[in-house]
């Protein structure tokens, strides 16, 4: 360790002792507050180009992930080898390299490729628009540490603690974006503040770098100097890579879970995140405020909650209070791992080393969840890989592997799933929750008698994981999966289904695939909204007919004699599946010559300046997701720009969360359009197959409405007062139901 000199064997011109702290706490928690701001700020901007899929984010956690690594092995070096002085020099000038980059904007020339690879692209866009100024803003939490520590200044011996006050400013920014800043401010606004608060990061960064050369100065005038220690093992550094990794991935796994069936969109990515540093600022201090007796029963109820949800999805369908249990039991797991990282941190020589670790361990973390698991998987199985991971935090750290203990959780993990296997074998109908909820009981009790007994509860934690899928009957035609999302075709008593995430995208009757004229189901039936306009006079009236979402083609079979329809699709495997007649034939039965423009419907759709289209349908709204892109004024007016005279825009709106009818209510009546909306409702006895589902129709005019306008299923859709949503402002928040 070091030995600290005292106020004033600083030397004159130094700031007092008791100033010191208070700076760098607050350089540090300005430069966090910043670099953790820019996150769903530069999201947001993106969006309109590369769509809102819940990859995106993922991808984008992968590369602030990466330029983290960048700034902390630049603070590294500098730290290690350049002189306080010039290190100061040297990263100012970084600092007004990146001022030539503000405000944030996209890349001039930039536009999305629908042939080249979604995370590529979304990896470039971000280097591109973010690198520099993240890079800069990611080196100053070990920058800023390692200053301290040759600052003089009290706890200079240990200055991990200042890392809590860095994780406290990235904290309060994450909740500050999508609970103040985008609620009540555009964009636009919203970075030129930003851009503000970068510059004066600037001026604490001279004061705080000024104030360690100068106590650097004083410790070789009065002959001080740190102390050595060991350099850190292979073996240590491991476990430091393994606690970096099982929080990183578990929390961009919970994320991509909750943004596929709910929605994506910053609040959804920034609630995980917020927790995620959290436990930093609750883990790294010498006073946790979470005794070690809690912290393992919170990590116990974790991972058993975690290991039934990933093992049996469909019995725990996301509603809002499982997906706050979700993030609650990520936090209780990534609690622990920090506390364990914390516990095997280095003397302070060895700061910097050990923050390039962690970041390493955290980038490989999103390497895993956003480029790795879509190779290797079919379906989004990366939450479950990190979950049998996570279960290795219930061995000691000094536990050797045994194969006896192993042994006896293998068979704990057997006697867990038992009863519930059984329950289904004996009734298959029996309802999804009921047997996750034995297997929780019973694993939860099989832990709590394994108790510390060596890997003994890892291993059963593991093997239920891989093994409890059992309990589910397993009736898939095709999984698949791409940068967009899970996709699964299934056959489900007389129908064929197709589902994305949780959400159904389409079905037909079994018996119909292979038919010449199959019959439209779900929001698709001809009892439905877009089935009564596509079928009535006019819609079979049509010359051109524009689908933006493709599904499985249920609408191509409303197609007419010569009407050219267009499909717009930004998921090549949606088309695949679509166009395949061994899994559905809609496509291929009504309107197999019809092209599907891949890419993201707006973007495509702005190129194409000659489309007119009598009809066009926006059904975009995947897995209850909201495209913030293709619901704003901006992208109204494109519709209404590529109708012909006399043209209908026709919205399908169904959504368990959001009630997407109040911006479009807005758009409409700030562009001067006519709006009308349908709730069609299905009785809980149908067996049509038809679905219920609310769909709006936006013209230019109530003439244009024509046979709408009169029809009483159709009702006005009067605007609620609130903000009209631009790319510049939207507030999905405003919209929850």
């Amino acid at each position: 360790m070091t030995t600290t000199p005292s106020t004033a064997e600083a030397g004159p011109g130094a700031l007092a002792g008791r100033a010191i702290p208070a700076l760098f706490t607050l350089t540090i928690f300005t430069s966090a507050a910043l670099l953790f701001f820019v996150q769903p700020l530069f999201t947001r901007i993106a969006l309109p180009q590369i769509g809102g899929a819940p990859a995106v984010w993922t991808t984008a956690m992968l590369f602030f992930q990466t330029a983290l690594i960048a700034g902390y092995v630049y603070a590294h070096l500098l730290v290690r080898h350049v002189p306080v002085r010039i290190g100061l020099a040297l990263h100012l000038a970084l600092w007004a390299a990146a001022l030539l980059f503000l405000p944030l904007a996209l890349p001039a020339g930039w536009g999305y490729d629908p042939e080249g690879s979604a995370a590529w692209q979304t990896l470039v866009l971000y280097a591109l628009g973010v690198g520099v100024p993240f890079t800069f803003l990611s080196a100053n939490a070990p920058l800023i540490q390692a200053w301290y520590a040759r600052s003089g200044g009290p706890s200079a011996a240990d200055p991990y603690f200042l890392y809590g006050a860095s994780n406290l400013g990235s904290l309060a920014a994450l909740l500050a974006f999508p609970l103040a800043a985008e609620p009540l401010f555009g964009l636009g606004q919203i970075g030129r503040a930003w851009a503000w608060g970068f510059a004066a990061l600037g001026v604490l960064l001279l004061l705080s770098g000024l104030a360690a050369r100068d106590r650097a100065a004083a410790h070789a005038a009065a002959g001080t100097s740190a102390g050595t220690s060991a350099r850190p093992g292979a073996r240590r550094i491991g476990a430091w890579l393994f606690l970096a990794f099982v929080p990183s991935s578990l929390m961009l796994g919970v994320t991509s879970k909750i943004s596929t069936d709910i929605g994506s969109f910053p609040l959804v990515w920034v609630v995980p995140l917020a927790l995620y540093l959290l436990t930093f600022v609750l883990a790294f201090t010498n006073r946790p405020p979470v005794g070690e007796r809690t912290q393992r029963a919170l990590l116990v109820a974790s991972l058993v909650f975690l290991a039934v949800m990933v093992s049996l999805p469909k019995a725990l369908l996301l509603t809002w209070t499982i997906a706050g249990i979700l993030i609650l039991a990520f936090f209780g797991v990534a609690l622990a791992a920090h506390a364990r990282l914390y516990a095997l941190r280095p003397d302070r020589e060895h700061l910097t080393t050990f923050y390039v670790v962690m970041s390493v361990g955290g980038a490989l973390g999103g390497l895993f969840n956003s480029l790795v698991a879509p190779v290797v998987f079919d379906q989004i199985h990366e939450l479950r890989v990190t979950v049998a991971l996570a279960a290795v935090l219930l061995v000691a750290p000094a536990t050797r592997f045994r194969p006896v203990e192993a042994a006896i959780g293998i068979v704990a993990a057997q006697a867990a799933v038992l009863p519930g296997l059984l329950l289904v074998k004996i009734d298959p109908g029996v309802k999804p929750l009921i047997p996750a909820a034995l297997l929780a009981v019973t694993l939860a009790a099989a832990v709590a008698l394994l108790g510390r007994r060596g890997t003994a509860p890892a291993v059963a934690l593991a093997a239920v994981v891989v093994s409890a899928p059992l309990l589910a009957p397993d009736y898939v035609l095709l999984r698949d999966r791409s940068f967009f999302g899970a996709h699964t075709v299934v056959n489900r008593g007389a129908f064929r289904v197709y589902s994305n995430g949780t959400t159904i995208h389409g079905a037909q009757f079994a018996e119909d695939v292979g038919a010449a004229d199959p019959r439209p189901l779900t929001y698709y039936h001809e009892s439905g909204p877009m089935g009564q306009v596509l079928a009535s006079p006019r819609g079979r009236a049509a010359g051109r007919i524009g689908i933006v979402g493709l599904g499985v083609g249920a609408l191509s079979c409303y197609r007419g004699e010569g009407q050219d329809w267009h499909f717009y699709e930004i998921d090549r495997k949606v088309d695949e599946i679509a166009r395949n007649p061994a899994l559905f034939s809609y496509m291929s039965s009504c309107a197999g010559d019809a092209p599907t423009h891949l890419g993201d419907a707006r973007i495509v759709l702005a190129a194409q300046t000659d489309a007119r289209f009598d009809i066009l349908v926006i059904d975009a709204y995947s897995s209850d997701a909201v495209p913030v892109h293709l619901t704003t004024r901006e992208a109204i007016e494109l519709y209404r720009d590529r109708l012909a005279p006399g043209g209908l825009v026709l919205f399908h709106i169904t959504n368990r969360y959001y009630d997407i009818s109040r911006p479009l209510a807005r758009a409409a009546a700030d562009l001067g359009l006519a709006a009308r909306i349908q709730t069609h409702i299905v009785p809980p006895a149908d067996t049509s197959g038809a679905l219920s589902s609310i769909v709006v129709a936006l013209a230019e005019n109530e003439a244009a409405l024509g046979e709408l306008a009169a029809d009483p299923r159709w009702q006005p859709l009067p605007p609620d007062g609130g903000r009209v949503w631009t790319d510049d402002h939207a507030n999905l928040l405003g919209i929850l139901r």
